[in-house]
């Protein structure tokens, strides 16, 4: 009979803090972070600073310079697939899900509906690659719009046919994101930027990006809500598990159970995630957040891009701030605790907010 492991909820989260790489041992080297994370969700938000930069300072600390990871991009060395960042190597790992979306084979509905939009505007979509042939990398902007059937949405989508031309073809494997950032992101055939790596069988890439993402998460759900790019499930990657106090079966990284944890203090991104999976958030840390800039000032309880705070194996509080630039500041406008700071975990915090402002190159002013 396969092994089951038995966890209580603070074995989960120590498992969860540690494969996050946000115990007290911080790694050291950008490209081995990201490869370890499988991904980073790029978002441009810098209310304090663009949440790739605060994943990747919250787990190097004050070594980490954005301009790495610039460069990383510049250089092709990390790519941006579909708004994640991972390494160029890894999109051996995608070609095949891109051929089946290009071929339109096994879709689901709004796939098949992307598809046939797609093969609707052929001569759209064949005048998009001879101009980047011919002059990419491009911005958007750049490129202009010869959609003979208009994108239809009941959102703020409609009729932006080049924004969902070049996202299909980046889906298809013939457009790849190719440097630059917000609207400066630029374009380019996908052959000139990722790897001619040949593309791993499309279960073997399941497995694969299963038992990496079962790594980086450390304890996981088999199935969960499907997500582009990166799911929330590991499918039958590890170990079974029953985690005390929580209904259902989990999966766990068994090279992961039983290792000592010292935790520490750290901000973490909205986007960050060890929090980015809601139900496991609330199952394993007991811990009520959403990201509340798309709600109206009034009815915000937390701060228009609040920061999670992680104390050992806890989510504890969060922390709304800004940084003004042109003043000099992080204005910390408020420290929200969910639970009662002693003396230790007050400090430990008011650290964290010190070196993030020393990383910002800010002083630190509280409200």
């Amino acid at each position: 009979m396969a092994r089951v492991h038995e966890l209580s909820r603070a074995d989960a989260r120590r498992i969860a803090v540690c494969a996050q790489l946000l115990a007290k041992d911080r790694p050291s080297d950008l490209l081995g972070t990201v490869r370890h994370l499988t991904v980073v969700q790029l978002d441009p938000t810098s209310t304090i600073a663009p949440s790739a930069d605060l994943v990747l300072w919250s787990r190097l600390g004050a070594s980490y310079s954005p301009q790495d990871l610039r460069d990383a991009i510049d250089e092709q060395t990390l790519v941006d697939f579909r708004g994640m960042l991972m390494p160029a190597a890894d999109m051996a790992l995608h070609r095949a899900e891109m051929d089946r979306f290009r071929d339109g084979v096994d879709l689901g509905e709004w796939q098949q509906g992307r598809y046939e939009w797609v093969l609707a505007n052929n001569d759209f979509r064949r005048d998009v690659l001879e101009r980047l042939r011919a002059d990419g990398p491009l911005p958007r902007g750049k490129i202009p719009d010869t959609c003979l059937v208009p994108w239809s949405s009941s959102g703020w989508n409609a009729n932006r046919n080049v924004t969902m031309m070049l996202d299909s073809l980046v889906q298809r494997g013939e457009v790849a994101a190719a440097g630059g950032e917000g609207k400066g992101k630029l374009y380019d055939l996908a052959s000139r930027v990722y790897p001619d790596d040949p593309p791993v069988p499309l279960a073997e890439a399941k497995r694969v990006k299963d038992e990496r993402r079962l790594a980086a998460l450390g304890i996981a759900r088999a199935t969960g809500q499907e997500r582009p790019v990166e799911p929330l499930n590991v499918g039958d990657a590890g170990e079974a598990a029953i985690v005390e106090g929580v209904r259902g079966r989990w999966r766990v990284d068994p090279a992961q159970v039983g290792q000592p944890f010292v935790g520490r203090a750290a901000l973490l991104s909205p986007f960050d995630r060890l929090h980015h999976d809601r139900k496991r958030m609330a199952e394993l840390f007991d811990f009520d957040y959403n990201l509340e800039m798309f709600k109206p000032e009034a009815k915000r309880r937390w701060g228009y891009y609040a920061l999670p705070i992680l104390y050992g194996d806890r989510l504890v509080g969060k922390l709304d701030a800004k940084a003004e630039r042109d003043a000099g500041v992080l204005r910390v406008a408020a420290v929200h605790r969910d639970v009662g700071f002693t003396k230790t975990m007050s400090a430990a915090v008011e650290r964290e907010i010190a070196d993030l402002a020393h990383w910002l190159d800010l002083a630190v002013e509280p409200a």
